[in-house]
C-alpha cells in the first residue's frame, strides 16, 4: 500500500473522531475514510462499504464487540483477511502489545493521538511498515 488508503476508523468517541477526522483531512490528506462509531452489524456494514477499505483502525475498547472480536471477524472473512488492520487504544503495557501481536493486529498506536507524531506513523504503515508505538 503505497497510495493514500481507503481508511475505516471504528472508534465510540466523538472527540476522538473529530481529531481523527482533522488529521484525514488536513494532515494526512486521506480523501475516504468512513467512521463507524460501534461496531454494531460489524461485517454487514464493511461489506456494504464502497469503496472498500484496505486499512482499518480500531479502538480496542470499541462495544458491543470489541477490538479483539472485531479483529477475529476481519480476519476469517474471505475478503478482508488481508486489510491492515491498527489496534487504537489507551494505557498499553508491554504485555499487552503480545497479546495485540498474537490476536493478528498488524500494528498498535496509543491512545490520546499525538497530532505531531501521528502523520509520521501513518506514513511508516502505508508504506509497509509494522508500528507499536507506545507514547
Amino acid at each position: 500500500m503505497t497510495s493514500k488508503p481507503v481508511v475505516l476508523y471504528v472508534e465510540d468517541d466523538p472527540a476522538s473522531q473529530r481529531v481523527m477526522s482533522m488529521l484525514f483531512d488536513y494532515v494526512l490528506g486521506i480523501p475516504q475514510y468512513t467512521i463507524f462509531p460501534d461496531s454494531q452489524d460489524f461485517i454487514t456494514r464493511l461489506e456494504r462499504l464502497s469503496p472498500q477499505p484496505d486499512m482499518i483502525i480500531l479502538d480496542v475498547h470499541i462495544a458491543p464487540h470489541n477490538g479483539f472480536e472485531v479483529l477475529k471477524m476481519v480476519r476469517d472473512h474471505q475478503h478482508f483477511s488481508q486489510t491492515t488492520v491498527i489496534a487504537l487504544t489507551a494505557g498499553v503495557m508491554p504485555e499487552e502489545v503480545d497479546q495485540l501481536k498474537e490476536a493478528g493486529f498488524d500494528s498498535c498506536i496509543s491512545k490520546p493521538i499525538n497530532p505531531k507524531v501521528f502523520p509520521g506513523l501513518m506514513d511508516r504503515i502505508i508504506t509497509g511498515e509494522k508500528v507499536w508505538e507506545l507514547m
